[in-house]
C-alpha cells in the first residue's frame, strides 16, 4: 500500500474521542463527528463559531438546488445543468460571550478539550474549560443527537460551569438561513418568521426548486434569566443573558423540529400548522435521549461485528456501520445513499452505481425492506432513465451516474455519457435482491419493467465489429475511470450479458407464472416478443476479452499493450493524483484507479474458477493504485479467499478507517459512505466467506492471525443467525 494513515483520533471501541483541539484538523473533524437519521444530516462543526477552517453543514435528504447553465457548447446529450443536495437552515446556530469575550476555540485560551461519538448510543459530546483574560475558567459542554425514533427531531444542551469565580454570560442561539454552500453562495428565501417567548419558528424556501423547510424550537433553561428575541434578515433566534456562580451549572436545552416539503404541494400556512403540530408533540431532551440509547442498542444487539484483537479495527467497523445506519435505513423509498451522505457537499449529494453493489448487500442482509426500498427509488425514477436514454440515442433507460432527483447530475460527458454501470448495477440489484428474499411480488411488479427497459437500452447502445462477428460496446468508461474512451470493456459487455441473460428468464419466468400481469406489463410499455430474440442474439455474441492460457480477463482491448508504470515509486506527497496530476497524464499508463476486472469477478464470484480469480488478482492487484474509496475492500475480499492474511487485513484497516485515518486525504469534504458499506462487505465477504450469487449462500470463513475472535450477524429470510469465528473453530446460531 502506498498510502498512508493518519492516526488522530483515540482507539476506543464505542467511541470515537479527540483530545485536544487542532484547528488544522477542523474540518475533517467536522466530517468525523457527523450525525444524521436518513431525514436530515449535520456535520460536526463548532455551533459556537470558530475562525479555523469550516463548511457549516446542515442537509436535508432530498432538498436540492438547480445549478446555472455551464455555457458549454450544446452537443445533444452533454449535461449542462447539474442538481446539488443544497447546504440548509444552522438550526444549531449559537455564539457565546462570557465576561465580554467571544468564545472561539480556534483564538481563546482553552484546556482540557474533548470531543466525543459515542456509537453505542448515537450522540455527540464536546467539552472544554475556557480560560478568560482574567484567569478565570468555566467549564463549557455542547451536547447534541439527531432523534432516531422520529425523525423530525433533533437536540442540543449546552451546559455553563465556573470553576473558580462568577461570570457574566451571553449566548445568542436561533435558525440561520444565511448559510453559504460551499461557502460561496446562499439558495435560502425566508418566507415567515415569528417568535413567541422561549419558541422561534421559520419556513425556508430554495430559490428555485421553491423546496421548502419548516424549523421550530424550544429552550428550556435551569435558571432564569434576562431572554430577549431577535429578527434579521434570514435569521431568528433568541438572546440570552444570565450570571452564573462558581460551581453552579448553568442548562440549556433547545429542542428543534423539522418539517420538510419536497414537492412543494401545500400552501404555506399548511405547512406551517403541520410542522407547528409536530412541535407540539416533541419530548423534552432528557425522554429524547433515553430513546436514543434504548433505539441504538436494539440496533446493536441485532447488527454489531465485533473483533477480539484488534482494537483498531473494531474502532473502525462499528463507526462504519453506525455512519451507514445513520444515514440510511429505509424510511422513504424516494431516498437514496449520496456518496457522502448527509455529510458534506463533496459529489452534490448524488448517488452512484455503488449503492448497488456496495451499499445493497449491507441492507440485505441486515434489513430487507430497505434493500428494497433502495431499488424502489430506481423505479420511481424510471421515466427520467427512458428519458436520458433518448438524450443519448438509445431505447429503454439509461440511469444515471450522479444523481439525487433521477436526473443526470454529471456534467462530465466522459462519466455521463460513457459509463453504462449504474443501468447493469440497478439490474445487478434486482437479481441479487430477489435472489437473497424470494421477493418475486416485487420482481413481477417493478423489477421486470426495469430489467426490459435496461435491456433495450444495452441493446441500442450496443454495437457490431466489421465482421458482425462480435457485439459490445465501444467508446466507453468502465469503473477504472483512469481508462477513457476504451473498446470493450470487460466489466461493462459482461455486466451486460448477464443483464440481457437475466432479464430473458424474468420474462419467461414471468410469463409462465402470471400470464395476465405479463401481458399487461408488454401493453404498459409496448414490449414485442421480436425484441427478446433480440436480447438473445446479443447476449450470445457478446464478447469478452479474455486470454485462456493465462487465464486473464483483458480489461479493454489494448490494455496489455499499455506502457507500465510503478505505482509503488509515485511519492505520497502526489496524493490524490487528481489533485497533482495533469488530468491526460492519469489515462496514459496500465494504471487502475479501483477495481474493474476484479469487480465483476467479485459481484459473479461462483461463475468463476479459482484458477481464473487468482490468475486475475495476481495481475491486476499490483496494477491498482485505489484512488478510489471503493477499491481497497474489494482486494481485500480476494486476497481473504486466497488465504493472503498480511494483505486482507491491511487492504480492511485502509477499507474501515479510510475516513478515521484520512487515508486519501479528502475526509474534511464529507464521509466516503459507499466506502463504508464495503467495509462491512470486508468482513462478511471476505473474512466471513460469504457468498450470495450462487444457488445458496455460501460461508467460508477464515481469521487473521492476530484476532483472537470475530463475529457477525446475518438476516436471511426471516433468519437471524450469529457467525463467530475463532482460531479453532466456527459455530452458528
Amino acid at each position: 500500500m502506498v498510502k498512508q494513515g493518519d492516526f488522530y483520533y483515540q482507539v476506543n471501541p464505542w467511541l470515537v474521542i479527540e483530545e485536544g483541539y487542532d484547528p488544522t484538523r477542523n474540518q475533517v473533524s467536522e466530517s468525523i463527528f457527523s450525525l444524521a437519521n436518513e431525514y436530515m444530516g449535520v456535520r460536526g462543526f463548532i455551533e459556537e463559531g470558530v475562525t479555523a477552517p469550516s463548511l457549516i453543514g446542515s442537509y436535508f435528504n432530498g432538498i436540492y438546488e438547480v445549478g446555472t447553465d455551464s455555457g458549454a457548447p450544446h452537443y445533444k446529450g452533454i449535461v449542462r445543468r447539474t442538481h446539488f443536495m443544497v447546504n440548509a437552515v444552522n438550526w444549531l446556530y449559537t455564539r457565546l460571550t462570557i465576561d465580554g469575550e467571544r468564545v472561539d476555540i480556534a483564538t481563546s485560551t482553552i484546556k482540557r478539550f474533548r470531543r466525543t461519538l459515542n456509537l453505542k448510543e448515537g450522540h455527540l459530546l464536546r467539552s472544554f474549560i475556557l480560560v478568560t483574560p482574567e484567569g478565570k475558567e468555566v467549564e463549557l459542554s455542547f451536547h447534541r443527537f439527531l432523534s432516531m425514533t422520529n425523525p423530525h427531531y433533533g437536540y442540543q444542551r449546552i451546559t455553563v460551569r465556573p470553576l473558580n469565580g462568577p461570570v457574566r454570560v451571553e449566548l445568542i442561539t436561533g435558525l440561520d438561513y444565511r448559510i453559504l454552500h460551499w461557502g460561496r453562495t446562499n439558495y435560502w428565501n425566508v418566507i415567515e418568521a415569528e417568535t413567541n417567548g422561549n419558541v422561534a419558528m421559520a419556513l425556508g424556501e430554495t430559490l428555485t426548486t421553491h423546496q421548502r423547510v419548516f424549523s421550530a424550537y424550544r429552550l428550556t433553561l435551569s435558571k432564569a434569566c434576562e431572554m430577549t428575541a431577535f429578527k434579521e434578515e434570514k435569521r431568528i433566534g433568541h438572546r440570552l443573558q444570565f450570571a452564573a456562580n462558581t460551581d453552579e451549572i448553568v442548562t440549556i436545552d433547545k429542542a428543534i423540529t423539522h418539517l420538510v416539503d419536497r414537492e412543494s404541494v401545500h400552501p404555506h400556512n399548511r405547512l406551517f400548522l403541520e410542522g407547528v403540530q409536530l412541535f407540539d408533540r416533541q419530548p423534552a431532551f432528557d425522554t429524547a435521549l433515553q430513546e436514543q440509547v434504548a433505539y441504538w442498542g436494539t440496533f446493536w444487539d441485532d447488527f454489531d461485528i465485533e473483533i477480539e484483537g484488534d482494537e483498531r479495527n473494531q474502532q473502525g467497523i462499528r463507526y462504519c456501520i453506525f455512519q451507514l445506519h445513520q444515514t440510511y435505513h429505509g424510511v422513504n423509498p424516494t431516498n437514496n445513499i449520496g456518496a457522502k451522505g448527509l455529510t458534506g457537499e463533496a459529489y452534490s449529494g448524488h448517488a452512484f452505481w455503488d449503492t448497488e453493489t456496495y451499499c445493497l448487500p449491507f441492507f440485505l442482509f441486515t434489513n430487507p425492506e430497505a434493500a428494497r426500498n433502495l431499488l424502489l427509488f430506481r423505479y420511481h425514477t424510471l421515466a427520467q432513465a427512458k428519458q436520458r436514454a433518448r438524450a443519448l440515442d438509445c431505447d429503454g433507460a439509461w440511469y444515471p451516474i450522479a444523481t439525487l432527483n433521477g436526473e443526470e447530475g454529471s456534467t462530465l460527458w466522459q462519466h455521463s455519457n460513457l459509463q453504462m454501470q449504474p443501468s447493469t448495477a440497478v439490474a445487478y440489484g434486482i437479481w441479487h435482491y430477489v435472489k437473497v428474499t424470494g421477493d418475486s411480488e416485487f420482481l413481477y411488479d417493478y423489477g421486470a419493467e426495469m430489467l426490459i427497459e435496461i435491456s433495450r437500452m444495452l441493446v441500442s447502445r450496443g454495437q457490431w465489429n466489421a465482421t458482425k462477428t462480435k457485439f459490445g460496446y465501444y467508446g466507453v468508461m468502465g469503473p477504472d475511470e483512469f481508462q477513457m474512451m476504451v473498446n470493450h470493456n470487460a466489466y461493462t459487455n459482461y455486466m451486460a450479458k448477464r443483464t440481457l441473460d437475466y432479464t430473458l428468464t424474468v420474462i419467461d419466468e414471468l410469463k409462465r407464472e402470471d400470464p395476465k400481469q405479463y401481458e399487461a406489463l408488454c401493453a404498459k410499455i409496448n414490449f414485442q416478443p421480436k425484441e427478446m430474440e433480440q436480447f438473445k442474439i446479443c447476449r450470445d455474441a457478446m464478447y469478452i476479452p479474455y486470454d485462456d492460457k493465462r487465464k486473464l480477463f483483458e480489461q479493454h482491448e489494448g490494455f496489455f499493450d499499455l506502457p507500465h508504470i510503478e505505482i509503488q515509486n509515485i511519492p505520497i506527497e502526489e496524493f490524490p493524483l487528481y489533485n497533482h496530476w495533469s488530468y491526460d497524464r492519469i489515462f496514459r499508463n496500465d494504471m487502475i484507479k479501483q477495481p474493474d476486472v476484479l469487480m465483476f469477478l467479485f459481484l459473479y464470484n461462483q461463475s468463476f474458477s479459482p484458477e481464473q480469480k487468482r490468475a486475475n488478482f495476481d495481475y491486476y492487484d499490483p496494477r491498482t493504485i485505489h484512488e478510489s474509496s471503493l477499491s481497497p475492500s474489494i482486494h481485500s475480499i480476494f486476497a481473504a479467499e486466497f488465504g493472503l492474511m498480511d494483505q486482507a487485513v491491511d487492504y480492511f484497516r485502509f477499507a474501515t478507517r479510510m475516513d478515521l485515518d484520512d487515508y486519501n486525504r479528502n475526509t474534511c469534504d464529507g464521509l466516503h459512505m459507499t466506502s463504508i458499506a464495503a467495509a462491512w462487505m470486508n468482513i462478511v465477504y471476505g473474512f466471513g466467506g460469504l457468498r450470495s450469487d450462487g444457488d445458496m449462500l455460501v460461508l467460508n470463513p477464515s481469521i487473521p492471525p492476530m484476532w483472537q475472535r470475530y463475529c457477525f450477524r446475518l438476516t436471511y429470510r426471516g433468519t437471524n443467525m450469529r457467525v463467530n469465528v475463532n482460531q479453532k473453530e466456527v459455530t452458528l446460531n
